[in-house]
Parts: structure tokens; sequence; C-alpha cells
């Protein structure tokens, strides 16, 4: 089982966004995600679970889940 902290990169492009969307939504949308110094780090089966919640909610809805 992969169990690593993900980057922004990594959940950005494992989302389909853009980086600044990621940094958007866990500063204004509750994102889960950690802070370890200087850097955002990321469980994927929490973010798994927070989009399932309606975290991302107004963009599954316009179809706009994409790098902008």
């Amino acid at each position: 089982m992969d169990d690593r902290w993900l980057s922004v990169d990594e959940i950005a492009d494992y989302l389909g966004v853009a980086k600044d969307t990621i940094y958007t939504w866990v500063t204004s949308k509750g994102m889960p995600g950690h802070k370890v110094g200087r850097f955002w780090k990321f469980k994927k089966e929490d973010v798994d679970a927070w989009v399932r919640e309606d975290g991302a909610i107004d963009r599954l809805r316009t179809g706009k889940l994409v790098n902008e």
C-alpha cells in the first residue's frame, strides 16, 4: 500500500488541477493538507474523502475540475 505524503505538484496532477488551485483550496475551502516546514503535504485518502464530501463541489458541478 502506498501510504506516502504527496506534494502540491503530485496532488494537483492527481486531481487534474493547477497548483494555484490546490493552494486556494487549502487556504479557503478547507482542503486537508499539512504544512511541513514551508511545504504542503497531502494524504491521498484525506483528499479523496474531502472531494467526496463536496469540498470541491463548485468545480465538479461546473465541470471545471481541470487545469485553469
